[in-house]
């Protein structure tokens, strides 16, 4: 029986383009006649993943923005108790358009990086009930979220999916660092 290691990840570094990736993660094995699907699934979600992402978060955040403009939003009672000292009835709106402009940036390449500059500076806001409103946000502090408390912590994924955005606005789609083909050495 082998003990996992808590050494670091291999490293290798990919001459062509002077970055540094890390060696493929060992998976569980996939029986034999899945093997032979593995490759196909693997490529199509490296080929059309992150424009599935920029998709996908555009839509989210338009969605979100549009339901605050249009005085909908699930979120506006969370949003008026945090932000107290603003007054709501311009603050959820303009809060609003700036979502949707975030989604629209973040869904189309050119606005990238004014999309990831506009989401960097509303996040910090997102988390603002954790500390000012703590009561509604945890159940039992500090591992059993509300539904609020997890409508909040999701947003760690949204910032996640924007490094990974963020992280291919230095390359072009032909230059993306592909992983290293395992030879069985």
């Amino acid at each position: 029986m082998t003990t996992p290691s808590c050494a670091p990840p291999r490293v290798a570094v990919d001459a062509s383009v002077n970055r540094v990736r890390a060696a493929p993660m060992k998976s569980l094995p996939l029986p034999p006649f899945l093997q032979r699907f593995d490759p196909l699934i693997a490529g199509w979600m490296q080929r059309y993943g992150v424009r599935v992402l920029h998709v996908a978060l555009g839509v989210i955040f338009v969605w979100f923005g549009a339901l605050k403009v249009f005085a909908t939003s699930p979120a506006d009672s969370l949003v008026r108790a945090t932000v107290y000292w603003v007054d709501p009835d311009w603050f959820i709106p303009v809060l609003g358009i700036w979502e949707m402009a975030i989604g629209i940036c973040l869904a189309f390449r050119p606005l990238l990086r004014l999309g990831i500059l506009l989401l960097f500076l509303q996040l910090p806001g997102t988390f603002l009930p954790m500390v000012l409103l703590p009561h509604v946000v945890w159940a039992h502090f500090p591992f059993v979220l509300t539904m609020e408390g997890q409508y909040i912590v999701k947003n760690l994924v949204i910032i996640g999916a924007a490094l990974v955005l963020g992280g291919t606005l230095r390359s072009s789609r032909s230059s993306v660092v592909q992983p290293p083909v395992d030879r069985g050495r």
